[in-house]
């Protein structure tokens, strides 16, 4: 008798073999046996008809705080995760000495759109060091794993002091060596891995760079040395790609200094639309010289969610708006939008509406799309605002401007920032199959007032694997293996991703013709009623995690197997 048995499921098992029939059984959290199973078993789900995988791994996300309160870590674990990699772009909640958690805390609001008094109230700091932030994060039950990367900021900040925070100061070689000593002893604890930020986009809530911006080459190569004194790890890193001939060297370096496999995430600019192809050729022959460097890509269009709820639409600079309007609640905000003057105010201020990021996408009607139900990730060009109002003859302003207002201010609409300078997804297939990427940049737990794409797993099978239209797809098998084997290999988890005797019992069974993306909402479930926007998904029929099956049909069974992740994991022998 076995523990749980999985029947006649249509098992693609994550090594990119052809989708086949079988059984899986699972015994003391682990796979005994794939294939024809007499045994019995002390539960059983019957698969017939359904697809089985295994459960998905996301190594990008932010949930650094979030899983100090939330044991569920959704909207991930919706969307069949079972494990998830946190401490990337070089943010995270330790080291910190008690003088410096206000600055994390608006280093994380600013570069990750985590409301500020959410994480003040949810992030208990009970602790310093980044040994006792992994047993702070251990002593709660979760529902699936939970994977941790040592955050270059905290860690700068943390040896350095303020001087940590200026980019006109470098690191003396004793702090670089306190830097490694402090990495070799997460890594020790459990850490998985280094990550840092080279971006001029990620800045603090009061619009500084972050501390890693201006890091010499120098520290980042001594800090990787940490790696060298352990049998695997992790890097990533995110760069703006300015100069690739520095940049790579400084990959190749850190890389040489550790021996551990480094990522770094890669989109399509529409400044630059064909700089990723570069990029990515640099990958390749670095790869061709025996350096392990893979970069981490998007499922869909890196997409901003435009709302009155959200943290950017195209009147949310307008002065009426700021001084007027902003405060108010929904209700009373819907209400005061819809009277003739206001309306006629915001539209005129909105001309003037021009400069930086959030001018630009004021002022891009013809790449703001309504999202619809269910969402459309690839939409075509003549549904965007600019074309819609071209048809109704009326000024695309005057059209977005009612579109906001729709449903009671809570409709949203696409705004695809990146990875979609062609109007279509045929740039993310290719970087789908090129050489060196893997599926990333989901950031679940972070950006909660603009972006929602915790969801990619589900968009990978829901789109790629059955629904697109608008070009070629990608193979069912080829789409699991990326975000489940591939993944979970790339930062050390060899015990995992794959449905075969001596892995992990983390399976998702899955209606797959039923299986649909609902669209985005805005919830004001975060500490302090802090919001953040999710997306929910219907066709899991049950995702389980070691053998406990965790949710069915979508709803939470309260079981909490889920555990810290101490360090990289061995590939499991066969116990059957």
């Amino acid at each position: 008798m076995h523990e749980l048995v999985i029947r006649n499921g249509l098992v693609v098992d994550g090594t990119g073999s052809k989708a086949r029939k079988a059984d899986i059984a699972i015994d003391n959290g682990v796979i005994t046996k794939v294939g024809a199973i007499e045994a019995g078993g002390v539960k059983e789900i019957d698969a017939i008809g359904k697809l089985v995988t295994p459960g998905f791994v996301d190594i990008h996300t932010h949930y650094d705080g979030q899983v100090i309160w939330d044991p569920e870590v959704t909207p991930s674990s919706w969307h069949g995760v079972t494990t998830i990699v946190m401490g990337n772009c070089g943010v995270g909640f330790a080291p910190v000495k008690p003088d410096k958690h206000q600055f994390l805390i608006s280093v994380m609001e600013g570069v990750e759109d985590i409301p500020g008094a959410a994480l003040a109230e949810g992030v208990s700091f009970d602790w310093e060091t980044f040994p006792q932030y992994l047993d702070a994060v251990e002593a709660i039950p979760h529902t699936i794993d939970i994977g941790a990367q040592m955050p270059h900021s905290a860690l700068r900040v943390y040896v350095m002091g303020d001087r940590g925070r200026d980019h006109d100061e470098n690191a003396t070689e004793s702090e670089i060596e306190e830097m490694r000593r402090l990495t070799e002893e997460a890594l020790a604890a459990g850490a998985l891995g280094f990550t840092t930020s080279r971006t001029i986009n990620h800045r603090d809530r009061d619009g500084n760079q972050i501390p890693t911006l201006t890091s010499a080459p120098t520290e980042l190569w001594g800090i990787s040395q940490a790696m060298a004194t352990r049998e695997s790890g992790h890097m990533e890193i995110v760069s703006d790609f300015q100069d690739l001939d520095k940049e790579f060297d400084i990959f190749r370096g850190m890389i040489d200094g550790g021996g551990a496999p480094l990522s770094v995430l890669v989109s399509q600019d529409d400044r630059a639309p064909e700089r990723w192809r570069e990029v990515l050729q640099r990958i390749k022959d670095a790869r061709a010289e025996g350096y392990d460097i893979t970069a981490q890509i998007a499922a869909r269009p890196i997409t901003l969610l435009l709302g009155l709820q959200s943290s950017m639409h195209p009147f949310i600079t307008c002065p009426t708006y700021r001084n007027e309007l902003a405060q108010l609640d929904l209700d009373a905000r819907v209400s005061r939008m819809r009277e003739p003057e206001i309306r006629a105010t915001l539209i005129k201020e909105h001309a003037s509406r021009t400069r930086g990021m959030s001018g630009m996408i004021a002022q891009s009607f013809h790449k703001m799309f309504p999202l619809g139900d269910p969402p459309e990730y690839e939409p075509m060009p003549e549904d965007s605002i600019l074309e819609m109002a071209k048809t109704s003859q009326r000024e695309p302003v005057e059209l977005a401007y009612d579109m906001l207002l729709e449903r009671e201010g809570r409709e949203l609409m696409l705004f695809p920032l990146a990875n979609f300078s062609e109007g279509n997804h045929d740039v993310l297939r290719e970087m789908n199959l090129a050489e060196g990427t893997l599926p990333g940049l989901s950031d679940g737990g972070a950006h909660c007032g603009v972006i929602c794409d915790a969801s990619f797993p589900t968009y990978m099978l829901t789109h790629w694997a059955r629904d697109r239209r608008r070009g070629e797809k990608l193979p069912l098998e080829y789409v699991v293996q990326r975000q489940t084997r591939d993944t979970a290999r790339q930062v050390g988890l060899n015990d995992r991703g794959t449905l075969e005797p001596g892995m992990l019992g983390d399976v998702n069974v899955i209606d797959f013709e039923e299986l649909s993306l609902r669209p985005p909402e805005m919830v004001y479930d975060l500490p302090a009623g802090g919001r953040r926007l999710v997306q929910r998904a219907t066709g899991y029929v049950a995702t389980v995690k070691k053998g406990k099956i965790i949710f069915a049909d979508g709803q939470s069974t309260g079981h909490r197997p889920g555990e810290l992740i101490r360090g990289p994991k061995a590939q499991r022998g066969s116990e059957s």
